[in-house]
């Protein structure tokens, strides 16, 4: 099984991470090298430029991708996988071969929005404004797409950097472009018309592979580590007199773990049980201050390095 992941670039270090902590902690021994095996002999993971990772998959260099959605749609079809690991409809437009990504699983970073935009102080103002006119984009599928479905005609010129330049050197009258927080749209004075869209890294895999157990294994082992995210877990000694109200704290995920404890000769003498829960890393100081209010002890916060729901 071969994934390919960011070789650079913003993505390659949260991308590293997550394999770590999903438990496929990787073997490099050199800086440029183009793949490398894991810990599992069964998975080998391929170095590639973000753009360039939905071909591979594509093409059967690699079986799993992780990337933006973003690259994905601008390289074919994507279609999201069904509860039963299925394919679900098409997005984006059919590829001519039917050759579709499907995106498994959502990694929750890179997020950012593709956006059209144009001069602040220009005369357009929405989205039927570009008919007939010049919008340049790094994205021109997906540009093209996005107007397409709206019935609208710009002249779509393609371009490799520095998008946000083209209004002001009047190569294009509005971009289509990345945005993560908009700063760099406002310093170049441009204004979002609308959002094309949303993006986040996904893992995608080939079709033909979607039903292999090992796709099934690295997806699950990325969805642990996903939903660990924000959460916290905690332990902590409670009298049983005072257990429900400690219920009604942390109610958990379908409820909180109670757990006798036992003494010296292996019997519950304390008038305690131990309870465990998960909650949200957000909550964690109220939380806290609240059990301690009911009667909660000896409590003790744990990270989460991965969560199988």
């Amino acid at each position: 099984m071969r994934i390919a992941v960011p070789n650079k670039g913003r993505l390659h270090e949260p991308t590293m991470e997550l394999l770590e902590r999903a438990g496929l902690h990787v073997e490099r021994t050199a800086d440029r090298q183009l793949y490398a095996d894991t810990v599992d002999p069964e998975v080998t993971v391929l170095f590639a430029r973000a753009a360039d990772i939905p071909e591979y998959v594509r093409d059967g260099a690699a079986d799993l991708g992780v990337t933006g959605l973003d690259q994905a749609h601008e390289s074919g079809a994507v279609v999201e996988a069904t509860g039963d690991g299925s394919e679900a409809s098409t997005a984006g437009g059919e590829d001519a071969d039917g050759a579709a990504l499907v995106d498994l699983v959502d990694l929750g970073y890179g997020r950012c929005r593709l956006v059209l935009a144009a001069p602040e102080d220009g005369d357009i103002t929405e989205i039927d404004d570009v008919d007939g006119r010049t919008v340049a984009t790094e994205f021109p599928n997906v540009t093209r797409s996005f107007f397409d479905s709206r019935g609208i005609a710009p002249d779509i010129v393609e371009v490799t950097g520095a998008t946000e330049l083209t209004p002001h050197v009047e190569m294009a009258d509005a971009i289509v472009d990345i945005t993560s927080t908009g700063t760099t749209l406002k310093v170049n004075r441009l204004a979002v018309i609308a959002d094309v869209l949303e993006s986040s890294v996904r893992l995608f895999a080939r079709a033909n592979v979607v039903d292999d157990p090992k796709v099934g294994q690295v997806a699950t082992a990325f969805e642990s580590v996903v939903a660990a995210e924000g959460k916290r877990y905690l332990m902590m000694n409670v009298p049983t007199s005072r257990l429900e109200a400690v219920k009604d704290v942390i109610p958990g995920m379908g409820g909180p773990t109670v757990m006798d404890i036992a003494g010296e000769n292996g019997e519950d003498e304390s008038g305690q049980v131990a309870v465990h829960a998960v909650v949200d890393e957000r909550r964690v100081f109220e939380v806290i201050t609240d059990l301690k209010a009911v009667g909660a002890s000896d409590i003790l916060v744990t990270e989460i390095e991965r969560l199988v729901e």
